[in-house]
């Protein structure tokens, strides 16, 4: 419904009726419910396949009877847990109810109508939509070969620009900037404008060229590094993140963010989740093995599938990708059309567990007979 039809005396700014909703991935239960699949496979959000991390589990369970406490705001624990784990100062660490919120709190910590945002093209979506919600303007930069072109990043800088987005691994390619590139890429950048390194996938990467953001928190541009405990961790449904930062730029977004956005469960789920390295080497060798797979028999099909170093794939199908996705939900298999990122005929797939890759191929061969 349009709200000016509904409230035409209710003022909305205009940048915020320009933003486009994020449309999230079809819930299990949502396709079970539409046409009566049971045992469904869903295929399409880049989550754990294994679950949760066994020691997160057994961490709530112990903490199931402190929910009706508030958490702890400054999260101290889980904050001193990390910074050993990743050798970096405690007062460099910030946690968001997924690093979502945390891409939130860095526009609205720093952006301001007028200001630019160079984001490559595609990549999350979320990018587009919390730069829009400050009345600032994205200035998107076309990919190159499926990876985020530095050179024309650079390029697309003015003196308004504010912030530059990088997703490395970049989602929707499962693509990587290697180190010397984003080293001249920051050598050249203008040392006013903030760098958020995006790095939810960043613990399936193999490729040891790969940069990695906690190389340059020293550097003379601000930069900010965030992950998540949603991927290779399997917490997905906590929705807990976190971002490393300069602490003058972590002590500009405390004054604004929630005091207890990062619940009591999540908190102590995700202390638990980085110590279970088991689980952690499960899970990368579960994707390894499953990319392979999946690589083989796709590629039998007659398929283009783009390479990765993330959980999840690009397959060229060359046909519409929506048609494709319908017909693959008729089958009990929800992947990810990527019409809106741009490229209208390919999917995107999350590797799962093996029976939910062979299903998945399964499924694939029947739509292309």
């Amino acid at each position: 419904m349009n709200i000016t039809k509904r409230f035409p005396d209710l003022f909305v700014p205009p940048h915020i009726l320009s933003i486009e909703p994020y449309v999230p991935g079809k819930p299990i239960e949502e396709l079970e419910r539409e046409y009566g699949i049971p045992g469904s496979v869903k295929l399409a959000s880049n989550e754990n396949p294994l679950g949760p991390s066994p020691m997160a589990m057994k961490a709530m369970e112990s903490a199931i009877g402190k929910v009706h406490r508030y958490p702890d705001g400054g999260a101290f624990e889980l904050t001193r847990i990390l910074s050993e784990h990743l050798g970096v100062p405690p007062e460099m660490i910030v946690f968001g109810n997924g690093s979502d919120e945390l891409i939130g709190l860095l526009c609205h910590t720093l952006l301001m109508p007028g200001s630019e945002v160079v984001l490559p093209q595609p990549s999350f979506l979320i990018y587009d939509i919390m730069t829009r919600s400050m009345g600032a303007r994205p200035v998107n930069v076309p990919l190159k070969s499926l990876s985020i072109d530095l050179d024309a990043a650079l390029g697309a800088v003015t003196d308004d620009t504010r912030m530059v987005f990088i997703n490395n691994p970049n989602n929707p390619t499962g693509t990587i900037i290697r180190k010397e590139a984003f080293e001249k890429f920051l050598a050249k950048l203008p040392p006013r404008v903030m760098v958020v390194v995006d790095e939810a996938y960043i613990e399936f990467v193999r490729d040891k060229a790969c940069a990695v953001g906690t190389d340059y928190l020293d550097g003379p541009n601000p930069l900010a590094v965030l992950r998540t405990f949603s991927k290779a961790y399997g917490l997905a449904g906590l929705r807990i993140g976190y971002g490393i930062m300069p602490r003058e730029i972590r002590d500009l977004i405390n004054r604004i963010r929630m005091p207890f956005n990062a619940s009591v469960l999540a908190q102590v789920a995700a202390g638990a989740a980085i110590k279970d390295t088991d689980f952690l080497e499960k899970t990368k060798r579960v994707i390894w093995d499953g990319l392979s797979y999946l690589f083989d028999a796709v590629g039998s099909l007659g398929l283009t599938c783009f390479p990765t170093q993330s959980n999840f794939f690009l397959i060229d199908m060359k046909q519409n990708a929506g048609e494709v996705f319908e017909k693959m939900l008729r089958r009990g298999v929800i992947v990810r059309s990527m019409a809106s990122y741009g490229f209208p005929e390919y999917i995107r797939v999350n590797v799962g567990l093996p029976e939910e890759n062979e299903r998945f191929v399964e499924a694939l061969e029947g739509i292309l007979k």
